[in-house]
């Protein structure tokens, strides 16, 4: 067992500056005290305050049952809620933070069900021993700041090292969706995960099917939101865990990619997801979009994998196959229809300025492509740029100016032309006044057209539109 004194100064220094940067947690703590029931701080917090990732993710621990707890808060706390009371947590806010205070627990599962058959713990030993990792499994009491670590997770975060309090066999036997989080805090906080954790997550790993989709969800996209997405991506197809909830990933293995011959589509594929984390800015932070978008981009290579007699390989249409597929796996993950939108967007988009630097777009083409993007663009430019993998020094420099003058193009024709906003030079009201029509289908034909008409010619007077709408009306009324 550590405690108090096994902290450096640092350390020390860390936990101190946790709690003044939030009273609250002092405060609650008396009111539990006052009580009679112990509360510490736990898991996360702990963890985040020793590594220097001072955050506002405040979980506590304590000996009180939920109604119990409800009766120390009240009075103090602004607002509670009770969601979690079946897995004994109470939720608080106080001062700008939702506080979650959950009862020790010492639940057993069936390994069958989803959830555990929650039962109520009497020890902060017996709640830390079914903690996910060691790293989550210290504490901080809140009535003499006594630091507790029985199972070595301030050692780990030192070494930097994933493990778990008890077998992982029986931690992962417990909860399956922590195999799942093992890889997203190797990308958060890139560690290493432990050679008989990966073992247990290999051979367990068919048992995240007990686990929903939106858990699932969860858990992935903190991974791809991590500092080291590519970390956390690698352990999810060694081990196997890609195959269950995301096979399109470990399909892409052995695909040969026709732009970069000397590695696969799935290496690729980790160095374009690894670009796009290198775009993300201190504005933005990091893009769930952008990054999915990267990871998918190449999913339709292997269902449109073609070899001509010469042996060249192609994947003719694989930014539509593979926009579908995404499409497909994002729904069944059951992301926002937002992201979905958005990533199914991106991944058809693609391709799209691939031939630009050979001359071939006319202004036209470039309009088409702002217009098709709308509000994707900026994400559209990153993702492009990305893609951009090849070793060849000389190639890459091309395609870099390439996308530079493309880049350069649409903002000199957006600032003679409203780019993000192309409309026909003639509403719908001038429509049918020209042609004397009412409303109905034939002024959205004739609307339709006159757009085409200004995506391809740029903006028109007033006389060059009539005079084009009543050519359309002579040919198709």
């Amino acid at each position: 067992m550590s405690n108090s004194n096994a902290l450096t100064v640092a350390q020390r220094e860390a936990v101190a500056a946790l709690l003044a940067r939030f009273p609250v947690a002092d405060e609650l703590g008396g009111r539990f005290a006052d009580a009679g029931f112990e509360l510490h701080l736990v898991g996360g917090s702990v963890r985040d305050a020793l590594l220097g990732r001072l955050g506002d993710d405040l979980d506590f621990c304590t000996d009180a049952h939920p109604d119990e707890t409800l009766r120390a808060v009240r009075g103090w706390a602004e607002a509670t809620w009770e969601t979690g009371r079946e897995f004994g947590t109470i939720g608080a806010f106080r001062d700008g933070l939702r506080l979650e205070i959950t009862t020790y627990r010492a639940e057993s599962y069936d390994g069958v069900s989803r959830n555990p058959a929650v039962q109520y713990g009497s020890t902060l030993a017996e709640d830390l021993s079914r903690r996910d990792f060691t790293i989550n499994a210290m504490a901080v009491s809140l009535q003499d700041h006594h630091f507790t670590d029985l199972f070595g997770g301030l050692d780990d975060l030192q070494t930097r090292i994933i493990r778990t309090p008890g077998t992982p066999q029986q931690s992962f036997g417990d909860d399956p969706l922590r195999m799942l989080r093992a890889a997203r805090f190797a990308a958060q906080l890139r560690f290493v995960v432990d050679e008989p954790v990966m073992r247990a997550m290999s051979d367990l790993s068919g048992q995240l099917t007990r686990i929903t989709a939106e858990r699932v969800r969860e858990e992935f996209s903190k991974l791809m939101l991590g500092e080291d997405p590519v970390t956390g991506l690698r352990l999810l197809v060694e081990t196997g865990l890609a195959e269950i909830f995301l096979p399109e990933l470990t399909a892409l293995r052995m695909e040969i990619d026709e732009h970069a011959q000397h590695k696969d589509v799935y290496e690729h594929t980790l160095t374009v997801v690894q670009n796009a984390v290198n775009l993300d800015t201190a504005d933005t932070g990091p893009d769930l979009v952008l990054r999915l978008s990267a990871l998918l981009h190449d999913i339709g290579k292997p269902d449109t994998k073609a070899v001509d007699a010469d042996g060249r390989v192609s994947f003719h249409h694989h930014e539509l196959v593979g926009a579908r597929m995404a499409k497909h796996r994002l729904k069944t993950l059951k992301y926002p229809k937002e992201v979905i939108s958005s990533v199914v967007g991106l991944i058809a988009l693609h391709l799209r300025f691939y031939g630009y630097g050979r001359g071939e777009w006319t202004d036209s083409a470039v309009r088409r492509y702002v217009h098709d993007a709308e509000d994707l663009l900026p994400r559209l430019h990153k993702l492009t740029r990305s893609d951009c993998t090849t070793r060849n020094k000389r190639k890459a420099a091309q395609l870099s100016a390439d996308y530079d003058a493309l880049e350069e193009r649409i903002a000199r024709i957006a600032e003679e032309e409203d780019l993000a906003k192309v409309r026909p030079d003639l509403d719908g009201n001038a429509i049918m006044e020209l042609l004397d029509i009412p409303p109905g289908p034939v002024v959205g034909r004739a609307w339709k057209h006159l757009k085409e008409v200004r995506l391809e010619r740029g903006p028109l007077t007033r006389e060059e539109a009539e005079s084009e709408l009543r050519a359309w009306a002579t040919e198709n009324l």
